[in-house]
């Protein structure tokens, strides 16, 4: 059992460490990128791309999410597509959007309408007229299993199997020491729970707890699996900006509605401020409410998406230089480096997707904790007009 624990503990940190070191120095998704991109495009489009290698587009694509999960090549794994248009919802499969013999994108005829994958997109296709029906698309209501929402069950699913692990071995080993699992966990939860929680709401801490240690492991976990270049890895989750959206959503809600009486005080007429700085105060702070989520939301989103177009960038320079073939040596001359620089920024990744979890938590718990704060303005200011009285 002790063994186990170790080989798993090993196996879970070399997969963190070294993975992500190569995901970008060989990463069959942005290989492949391009042809992708150039699949999803109408004849004209394609026409118009044979140019040259188009870096932006294969950056987009990889930063993106979509209906089906590039493994290698021309190797796809398929995802459940549900989409409800003016007629009814429809249900089926991303693979019918690819030709089972040349792997090419084509249009698909479901139920009411024949459908295509468009930028990303499922659009309603017109097969008289060979062109997108846009009254059609507009109606299209999507809600399919993408491979953001792949990832997020994913994560959702390790996280179970983590911690109730974890729960299981406090349980039946009370008073001992922990193993396995239990020791890679235990000090990021003490360090959750010491330096963020205590520090930063106080007394009422234990009931904010729960929420911090998990979405401090969400996005873990969530950045860590990102860096991975093979399936279920490989998806910009947190570079997403509808997930980061919702998370401060969530901390936006939580302290809003625990939010004390004293809060809103100071939020709308703060005690011993003068009303003519009140005017001015006020709608800064009216405004810092909503700020404060919006921070967190962008924070996260920028520095993930950031990262993964800074080393996308350097990985481009090889087939920028190389001119489609027509200029091996140079290609190669620029891969040394631009590998280089690419396990460089992975290595700096590694790092960031602890920072931004980290500073989400941090941030979230500092909100929180001015929510609930016992605030002693006033009792302060009567005690200081006591003291002047008395002298």
């Amino acid at each position: 059992m002790r063994l186990s624990a170790r080989i798993a503990r090993i196996i879970f940190s070399a997969s963190a460490l070294f993975f992500p070191a190569f995901s970008y120095a060989f990463d069959p998704d942005a290989v492949a990128a391009a042809d992708t991109v150039r699949a999803q495009k109408t004849t004209n489009d394609v026409a118009a791309d044979e140019g040259g290698f188009k870096p932006s587009e294969m950056i987009m694509e990889h930063i993106g999410d979509a209906h089906e999960w590039h493994i290698y090549g021309k190797i796809f794994i398929p995802l459940p597509v549900i989409i409800k248009t003016d007629k009814g919802w429809e249900f089926f499969s991303s693979g019918n959007f690819r030709n089972s013999e040349t792997n090419e994108l084509q249009p698909y005829k479901g139920r009411y309408y024949t459908y295509i994958l468009k930028d990303g997109k499922i659009k309603v296709w017109d097969p008289l007229a060979m062109m997108e029906n846009e009254n059609a698309s507009k109606t299209v209501f999507d809600i399919s299993i993408t491979k953001n929402v792949v990832t997020l069950l994913v994560v959702v699913l390790l996280l179970m199997l983590i911690f109730t692990g974890v729960a299981r071995k406090y349980k039946n080993n009370p008073g001992k020491g922990p193993r396995g699992m239990q020791s890679l966990v235990e000090p990021f939860i003490i360090f959750i729970r010491d330096d963020i929680a205590k520090t930063s709401i106080g007394k009422k801490y234990e009931r904010y707890l729960p929420f911090l240690i998990t979405v401090f492991f969400f996005i873990w976990l969530a950045n860590m699996l990102g860096l991975i270049p093979v399936f279920p890895g490989g998806a910009n989750f947190t570079g997403n900006i509808a997930i980061t959206m919702v998370l401060a959503v969530i901390v936006f809600m939580i302290t809003t509605f625990s939010a004390k009486s004293t809060y809103w005080r100071h939020v709308f007429a703060m005690p011993g401020v003068p009303i003519g700085v009140l005017v001015i105060l006020t709608p800064i702070e009216i405004l810092g409410i909503f700020l404060k989520p919006f921070v967190l939301m962008i924070r996260l989103f920028a520095n993930i998406t950031a990262g993964h177009i800074i080393a996308l960038s350097f990985y481009s320079l090889i087939f920028i230089f190389a001119k489609g073939g027509e200029s091996l040596g140079a290609g190669f001359g620029v891969a040394v480096v631009s590998i280089a620089f690419c396990v460089f920024m992975m290595f700096l990744e590694l790092l960031v997707a602890f920072l931004q979890a980290y500073v989400f938590t941090l941030l979230a718990a500092m909100y929180f904790g001015s929510a609930v704060e016992e605030h002693h303005h006033e009792e302060e200011h009567a005690q200081q007009e006591h003291a002047t009285v008395t002298t």
